[in-house]
């Protein structure tokens, strides 16, 4: 087993409908370096900093903890 821990800041962002949108997430090699950029981010609406650890040899990763929210994000994350 390979397992290996991804950390990513996801940002979302207002439509010109007011609708809350994800943009592109971006990873990043440390939570730190997530949690610093999704609040950079966080400026356009709202972001999150998460992990997600797993096998890469399967492809099966546990579920995404979230390190950090700032501002808005929906609420199913």
């Amino acid at each position: 087993m390979t397992s290996v821990t991804y950390f990513v800041a996801q940002p979302f962002e207002f439509t010109s409908a007011g609708r809350l949108v994800a943009g592109a997430p971006q990873q990043v090699q440390t939570a730190s370096e997530a949690v610093r950029r999704a609040e950079y981010m966080a400026r356009k609406g709202g972001a999150i900093a998460f992990s997600r650890t797993g096998d890469l040899s399967s492809g099966d990763f546990d579920d995404a903890v979230i390190l950090k929210s700032f501002g808005q994000v929906p609420e199913e994350v």
